[in-house]
């Protein structure tokens, strides 16, 4: 009999490489796949535990929504009037027993969205009506009309729409996945929030249309429509029953079993507050809920399915309606079955229409191709895209960016900077351990030439001992200030001490290697996967390493040589990033020294996921790399090489606070 692994398992087993006996130190692996297996399963097994009653899931559920709502980058729309939806039919298409609406919408002004409304024939009053949501197929309303067309044929209305991707018009779902647009991460944007707030205006469509009964709304999909199931029920109260097919798996099999190298970037919201699909799902709590997964689907592991179920049930106990959760499990691949289909329809005919029949009762869909509608015929832009159409650029400006700010007084600055600071706490760097470890810290290497060199390990987090380098010149028991150098991840030898080599004799150095650099380096082939997998998981390679600086100042102000308030970071490249975010989270760097740092955190990378590792979370929602010298005042700022024109808007606001603007050698 053949046993299959869950990805629990499975990291454990490799976890079992790493570990000491009981009672030993903790052994620091220094490994990425390991280390985001491992908070990976700390977020799927642990963000609902200690919910015990409904009193106490009601009270936390606000800010859970919110940060739900706010982790899909829709929190803007939400918080302001809806613009007009715009409805315009095209055409309509009659069939037997009911008809087919070919039209568009207006979401947002400009973001079209095409669709296709099946309405029953002869119906005696408001209709339940069903959203269906379109997986990632080629074709999106034609590929899956057999769906829509059966709940018309069951006297549902139902709305079919078309995703960004893959419709009429095809814009862009795969932005990290295939074009190295890793500055989505940086901007909030992920093009499920998109697709979300489609549905939602797709649901307002139906409550305001005459022949819909706007107290039963459902929603259901296979895939990429299963997740948006997920996030619709969990977003829209309006929603009285839900149906997801193939839409999820656990956070830590997506990484501990790289899942997630198959999966677009739409299948999990970009994790700020570090949830999984059990989190979602117990927001949809206790409307009726049904997943249902096939037992050898390529993308998401039956197993953890079975766990996310587990993982919600508890919640719709509390609120006393079990029965209002359901699972199917089917035979076969990433796909509907039989099964599958008739549950769903049984699910809706009794939640939406209150009439209990058997799933076999409801038959079973039209499957012969030659039967169905043409893409042609079901074609919307009958009469061409409309000129003024953003869904190939929606990208760009679905998150609102906010200008850098009028800064003219300290006062000003002082504000600004404890803003930056509040919100990047929360909403970039929220994965920082809530606790530090204890450093540990141990000498292995004492050296001499020009400086007396002392090589440090010390502990930053758990499965994390890196290594930092210090000279010395003069006494060394003397405290003397201190620059921190960040190491590059591919610099060639003597790099980073060749753009020191300018600096004072009157500071010491120390050559740091945060992970990802040096000998706790990766192959550069696993950075596709490290930067997509660490980004679900709420924290990106640069914040990572955002962490390891701060501790490395840490643990630096604690040795005898080294003047606590006179410490400074030098990096260079995209480590400059690095270097600018510590310095102004730590809050006591008295100097950065900046070589040939980038432009801007809004650019994108290489498709492979190679090169610069500068995006981090939510960042572009409140600041950008080239503003952070001014938040620094009076910190002073060394430029080695050009410096990037956006930096001049620093430059500018510390001229104008007295200060003497950048430096240079």
């Amino acid at each position: 009999m053949k046993t299959i692994l869950s990805g629990t398992a499975i990291f454990v087993l490799l976890l079992l490489s790493c570990c000491q006996q009981p009672g030993a130190p903790i052994q620091q692996h220094n490994n990425i796949r390991l280390y985001l297996s491992q908070v990976a399963e700390e977020i799927s097994d642990s963000r609902l535990s200690g919910i015990t009653s409904v009193e106490q899931w009601e009270k936390m559920r606000p800010r859970r929504y919110d940060e739900f709502i706010e982790m899909m980058g829709i929190q803007d729309y939400m918080d302001t009037e809806k613009s007009e939806l715009n409805v315009t039919v095209t055409d309509t298409v009659q069939e037997n027993g009911y008809r087919i609406e070919k039209l568009w919408y207006e979401s947002l002004p400009g973001l079209y969205v095409p669709a296709n409304l099946y309405i029953p024939d002869n119906l005696e009053g408001p209709a339940p009506a069903i959203l269906y949501v379109c997986g990632h197929a080629p074709g999106q309303k034609v590929h899956y009309q057999a769906y829509p067309r059966k709940f018309a044929e069951m006297g549902f209305i139902c709305l079919i729409i078309e995703t960004i991707q893959f419709g009429e018009v095809w814009g862009v779902h795969h932005g990290c996945y295939s074009r190295g647009w890793f500055h989505w991460y940086s901007r909030g944007y992920n093009p499920a929030g998109v697709e979300l707030w489609n549905a939602i205006r797709g649901l307002d469509l139906l409550a305001a249309h005459p022949e819909v009964d706007a107290e039963k709304l459902g929603v259901t999909g296979i895939s990429g429509g299963g997740s948006q199931t997920f996030y619709i029920a969990a977003a829209d109260r309006r929603i009285k029953a839900a149906a997801s097919l193939c839409g999820a798996t656990t956070l830590k099999d997506q990484v501990g079993l790289r899942l997630i190298d198959d999966h677009c970037d739409c299948m999990l919201p970009t994790n700020t507050h570090m949830i999984d699909f059990h989190d979602i799902g117990a927001l949809i709590a206790p409307v009726p809920f049904m997943i249902a997964q096939s037992d050898h689907d390529m993308h998401n592991t039956v197993e953890s399915v079975r766990e996310l179920h587990a993982g919600i049930r508890p919640v719709y106990e509390m609120y006393g309606v079990p029965e209002n959760l359901r699972y199917v499990e089917t035979p076969g691949p990433h796909a509907y079955h039989r099964i599958s289909r008739q549950q769903i329809q049984a699910f809706f005919m009794e939640h939406l229409k209150g009439i209990k029949v058997s799933p076999e009762e409801t038959g079973d869909i039209e499957l012969t191709r030659e039967n169905f509608r043409t893409e042609e015929e079901l074609r919307v832009f009958t009469s061409g895209i409309p000129e003024d159409d953003r869904t190939t650029t929606i990208q760009d400006s679905f998150i609102k960016l906010p200008a850098p700010p009028e800064i003219n007084t300290e006062a000003e600055l002082v504000n600004f900077r404890t803003r930056v600071k509040d919100f990047l706490a929360d909403r970039t760097f929220g994965a920082f351990p809530k606790e530090a470890i204890p450093f540990r810290p141990e000498m292995e290497f004492k050296g001499m030439d020009s400086r007396l060199w002392n090589t440090w390990r010390f502990d930053s987090e758990p499965g994390w001992r890196l290594r930092v380098r210090m000279g010395m010149t003069g006494d060394p028991a003397r405290r003397k200030p201190l620059m921190i150098v960040l190491r590059c991840y591919d610099e060639e030898r003597g790099a980073a001490e060749r753009f020191i080599s300018g600096l004072d004799t009157a500071w010491n150095v120390a050559f740091l290697e945060t992970r990802g650099t040096g000998e706790f380096g990766w192959a550069p082939d696993q950075n596709w996967h490290v930067r997509r997998a660490a980004a679900w998981t709420g924290r990106t390679v640069a914040s990572m390493q955002v962490y390891d600086v701060l501790r490395c100042i840490e643990f630096c102000r604690t040795l005898d040589n080294v003047d606590p308030d006179h410490i400074g970071i030098a990096g260079r490249n995209d480590m400059a990033v690095v270097a600018l975010y510590a310095a102004l989270m730590d809050g006591n760097c008295s100097e950065v020294i900046l070589g040939n740092p980038p432009a801007t955190q809004d650019a994108p990378s290489q498709p492979d996921g190679r090169g610069p590792t500068i995006e981090m979370l939510n960042c572009l929602r409140i600041t950008d790399v080239y503003q952070i010298p001014a938040l620094l005042h009076p910190a002073g700022i060394t430029f080695s090489g050009e410096i990037p024109e956006t930096y001049r808007w620093s430059e500018e606001i510390l001229l104008k606070l007295g200060g003497k603007g950048f430096r240079f050698y």
